[in-house]
């Protein structure tokens, strides 16, 4: 491994940091620059146990090789002594164990590649989804257009680690979750986290942390111990801030009466995956930096890919720092950042079952939207059993409404069709929810399904594939409001202005969404 020493500007001391090539640039907007830490900012995140940078870089120390948070509340190394890595794979792949104090590999996603390499973006999230347990480099370079070389050069050179590195990270940490926070047997442990053996998953959590599994069940200290209620609790990091209210009043107001419930600390929803059914609880720990999930199934094969549809929801892989810098450049929006730091983008649990929420908010409205989808629920959805009586339903499958008779629960014929095409086209798979598709595609496919205008496709590529440029304004509930509170000079000035916010767009369009809503 490769390393250099540089003087940090004013301090007579030195860091060990590791030696990069010039970003690739992939958009002349992108905003690289702004996700770029100087070192003297490294140093002072360092001293001062800033939080807010955890999992931006990680802090290794040559002498015991171990590495932690900046946050982290053992004292450092000597500068000197001290390494600076990316990435937790990064760290690992030099040799380095997480500490065991201020557990690294739980800290949010590294977001080193944030509006540098959208390729990288798309192939960090499909590996979390599992996309390397199966199969190769080469397929998932396929699945992103590109060269497997030119994707292990991408890696490299953003995260410090291949992708198999960052799978393997990915991974491991993922068991050790599950092996502190759950009573699963440690072969259920293995298969969730995408181990292809016992005798493989033993050797790499041994090597990883110096301890085998049995241990670490043996040794953890704040195991929650209430199982009086079913299922799994999971921790999931995220980076502050996080406007926790902002999402839940984004969600509540498309909830779907059945499927979803929306209260005033929590978000709840029935699930299937797999062979599973169940549902998801989701609540905010502010102390810790985490949501706790607690997750009801009754087969739990496909956990991380339930894990990951969480993050996906909350938004949990933002930086709300890099965000809020590029955005704070627009007149528009410097207000409204300023006044509810750690906006996010909502995700969605399923793809298609948004997709019809849009197109229903499209043409019949937002508010007349929610009866109808959970009308759709109600006649098409498979009945299901959960300790909430308001939870009953899970949402149709595309295969259900391909050809189902809409105009009895008052969907009209002209926006049944966009719901029946979209239907017809899912199920077969000519369509689909890829992350590794490139925003103009994403737009072009939906778009060639007819009634999905641009607006739908944009709202779906925001909320459904994560695409964090999109600018749907119609679907969002924004167009169309007789207030122009709190822009002067309307929504046309916020259309104006949006081209400055990429590659931002979406977190531009979430803040104007969550002022009007507090004007209103």
């Amino acid at each position: 491994m490769q390393m250099y020493e540089e003087v940090i500007p004013g301090r007579e001391k030195k860091f060990a940091k590791r030696r990069t090539s010039e970003p690739v640039r992939e958009d002349a907007d992108s905003a690289a620059q702004t996700a770029e830490l100087a070192l003297d900012v490294w140093w002072q995140a360092i001293q001062s146990r800033d939080r807010r940078f955890d999992g931006r870089f990680f802090v290794a120390a040559v002498t015991t090789r171990v590495y932690c948070r900046p946050s982290c509340p053992m004292p450092f190394a000597k500068a000197n002594n001290i390494a600076l890595y990316p990435s937790a794979a990064a760290a690992e792949t030099a040799g380095f164990r997480p500490c065991l104090r201020c557990r690294p590999e739980t800290s949010p996603a590294t977001p080193a590649w944030l509006g540098t390499s959208a390729v990288i973006s798309r192939a960090l999230r499909l590996i979390r989804e599992g996309a390397l347990n199966e199969d190769g480099v080469e397929q998932l370079a396929e699945r992103l257009g590109i060269g497997a070389r030119q994707l292990r050069r991408l890696f490299v050179q953003h995260l410090g680690a291949s992708p198999v590195q960052i799978a393997s990270t990915h991974r491991v940490h993922f068991a050790r979750n599950l092996i502190e926070e759950t009573d699963l047997p440690m072969s259920a442990v293995a298969m969730n986290a995408g181990f292809k053996s016992i005798r493989q998953f033993n050797h790499t959590l041994k090597s990883t942390f110096g301890h085998a599994p049995t241990e670490l069940r043996a040794s953890r200290t704040d195991y929650p111990g209430d199982q009086s209620s079913s299922g799994l609790e999971i921790r999931l990091s995220y980076r502050p801030p996080l406007n926790w209210p902002a999402l839940l009043s984004f969600l509540r107001f498309r909830a779907t009466p059945g499927v979803e419930e929306v209260t005033s600390d929590a978000y709840r929803r029935t699930i299937e995956t797999g062979n599973g059914t169940g549902l998801i609880e989701v609540k905010l720990d502010d102390e810790k930096l985490c949501l706790v999930v607690r997750i009801e199934l009754s087969d739990y094969a496909g956990l991380m890919s339930v894990v990951e549809r969480v993050r996906r929801i909350f938004d949990l892989g933002a930086d709300p720092m890099v965000v809020t810098q590029h955005l704070s450049g627009s007149s528009v929006l410097k207000a409204l950042v300023n006044e509810q730091p750690g906006i996010r983008v909502p995700g969605a649990w399923d793809g298609f079952e948004l997709s019809i929420s849009a197109i229903l908010s499209r043409y019949a409205g937002i508010r007349q939207s929610v009866p109808l989808m959970a009308k759709l629920a109600s006649e098409f959805g498979m009945p299901i059993e959960t300790r909430f009586p308001g939870l009953a339903r899970l949402f149709p499958r595309p295969e259900a409404l391909r050809r189902a008779e809409l105009s009895r629960i008052g969907i009209r014929k002209e926006w049944a069709r966009p719901i029946r095409v979209l239907s017809q086209a899912i199920s077969s798979g000519r369509l689909g929810f890829e992350s590794s598709r490139s925003l103009a595609e994403t737009i072009s496919r939906f778009c060639a399904v007819p009634g999905i205008d641009e607006d739908i496709a944009q709202y779906i590529a925001m909320r459904a594939c994560g695409e964090p440029d999109a600018c749907p304004l119609v679907c969002i509930g924004l167009v169309g409001r007789t207030s122009t509170q709190p822009f002067q000079r309307g929504i046309s000035s916020v259309l104006a202005s949006s081209e400055k916010w990429r590659p931002w767009k979406a977190y531009g369009v979430m803040h104007v969404w969550t002022a009007t809503e507090r004007s209103a």
